[in-house]
């Protein structure tokens, strides 16, 4: 007998910014169950993305930080990945559709972990640096979905093994 779907719980929109993603991010940022200073952080991050903005103001349509951060998310959300298959002793590394789910998952780990690889800094800013960087198409985050691809396309030859 199948196992019973799992049901998606209802996600508290962010105090501020009225966001989903903007809840989800700092979810995924929170360490031991300190949600308060999670988002101190994402809100002096998203501050930090309102202060570039507006200071350059010619080169960006909006002064919206979280449309900017909606913008960085999709830039840096993969299409594929590789995923192990156990076929005969061999293991193949076989390309496989990223779900959008999963898709989030790996973006926010991908910006947060390259946030949190920078030194220096206070956190609030090193992940809005990561932000703006991920709107351009540059940074850490969107180098490890650009190898993604990469590995992907590498071992494209193996995707009829996809289950």
């Amino acid at each position: 007998m199948r196992r019973k779907k799992k049901e998606k719980r209802e996600l508290v929109l962010d105090a501020i910014y009225d966001s989903s993603l903007v809840s989800k991010l700092t979810n995924y940022l929170m360490f031991s169950g300190k949600k308060s200073t999670a988002q101190k952080v994402i809100w002096g991050a998203l501050e930090e993305i309102k202060k570039t903005l507006s200071a350059n103001k010619a080169g960006k349509k909006t002064d919206n930080p979280v449309a900017v951060l909606e913008l960085a998310m999709k830039n840096i959300t993969p299409m594929v990945e590789i995923r192990p298959r156990r076929i005969g002793g061999a293991t193949y590394q076989v390309p496989r559709e990223v779900q959008q789910d999963r898709g989030f998952s790996l973006a926010s780990r991908w910006l947060i972990g390259a946030a949190r690889a920078k030194k220096g800094k206070p956190m609030a800013q090193k992940l809005a640096e990561e932000i703006l960087l991920a709107t351009k198409n540059e940074g850490a985050a969107i180098k490890k979905k650009l190898d993604t691809h990469r590995m992907a396309e590498a071992n494209r030859a193996f995707a009829h093994f996809a289950w």
